[in-house]
């Protein structure tokens, strides 16, 4: 396995500090973590670095020549971080952003952090609608690029669609109801109990195709385009729900405990990603909006 970065840096703190507890307290981390740092990079060099000794570290004749590879390494990755730092804040434009409303409150604050952070001289323009009507806007040109549900995304050959992140449906329950006890649900035990629904993006249109084979359908209890107002409600005993993990917190707001278990069958998946025009030349703000995005949200 090839060294790291990380490896090299706490191998340089210990050779610079002459002991392992100094090399930690140097870079404010735990000493078991600068001895495997080292024990790693030893085993990777099939080298000895150091000399264990009663007081701390001695350099051996092989660990200083590795330590001015190791210093000249970290120099030429500081160099070219600043290169593009400097780069990346001289970056100027606009970039018109659309995002649809549940995806605003759970996806976009990384990608936006992530994005000013690079390009701070940016001028950035947001809106949030629905992912028909940010369809639209793309296609006629009046948006950059849109943060939305990519499974909703219909004009396939107009727009160019990227998926970052994939979201199972899962259901959630109050602290201490009886199907709480399983670790995986039948769908078909859903039938008859009352349900909240989430009429937010595509999630409505789901669940109903989720419900619709049950011989004994669900009670829709209640229905709302509120995320907190289901939590609130499932946490109290009001109704289950089936929504995706990304939208899933442990927590309601008034304190109360959710739980959240597995439901067996051909559940669908929300699918949340980027989409822009096809045909059209991305301007340099989209583009690099593009790029912050898929590194703030790997895809899998």
């Amino acid at each position: 396995m090839a060294f790291t970065l990380r490896q090299l840096q706490f191998f340089v703190a210990a050779a610079e500090a002459g002991s392992v507890s100094g090399a930690a307290r140097a870079l404010s981390i735990s000493q078991s973590s600068v001895t495997e740092a080292i024990r790693a990079l030893e085993d990777d060099l099939g080298v000895t670095l150091f000399d264990r000794q009663a007081r701390g570290l001695l350099i051996t004749h092989k660990g200083s020549a590795f330590l001015r590879h190791a210093r000249q390494i970290l120099a030429d990755v500081a160099a070219a971080r600043t290169a593009f730092r400097d780069e990346a804040e001289q970056a100027t434009g606009r970039l018109s952003l659309g995002v649809t409303s549940l995806v605003a409150g759970y996806v976009l604050s990384d990608m936006l952090q992530r994005f000013r952070r690079a390009y701070p001289l940016v001028e950035l323009h947001v809106i949030e609608d629905s992912g028909d009507y940010l369809q639209h806007l793309l296609i006629g040109g009046e948006l950059d690029v849109a943060v939305l549900l990519t499974s909703s995304v219909k004009d396939r050959m107009a727009l160019h669609v990227e998926t970052l992140l994939v979201s199972p449906y899962r259901l959630w329950l109050p602290l201490g109801h009886p199907l709480a006890l399983q670790e995986a649900i039948a769908l078909e035990e859903l039938a008859g109990r009352p349900m909240i629904q989430l009429m937010v993006d595509e999630i409505e249109e789901s669940t109903r195709r989720l419900t619709a084979a049950l011989p004994v359908k669900p009670e829709i209890a209640f229905r709302t385009r509120s995320v907190e107002a289901v939590r609130s409600l499932v946490a109290t005993g009001a109704g289950l729900a089936i929504l995706p993990s990304l939208v899933y917190r442990p927590w309601s707001l008034e304190g109360d405990r959710i739980e959240i278990r597995d439901v067996s069958g051909d559940l669908p998946s929300v699918q949340v990603g980027l989409a822009w025009r096809r045909g059209a030349p991305l301007a340099a703000p989209a583009l690099n909006f593009i790029r912050s995005a898929q590194a703030a949200i790997p895809t899998r």
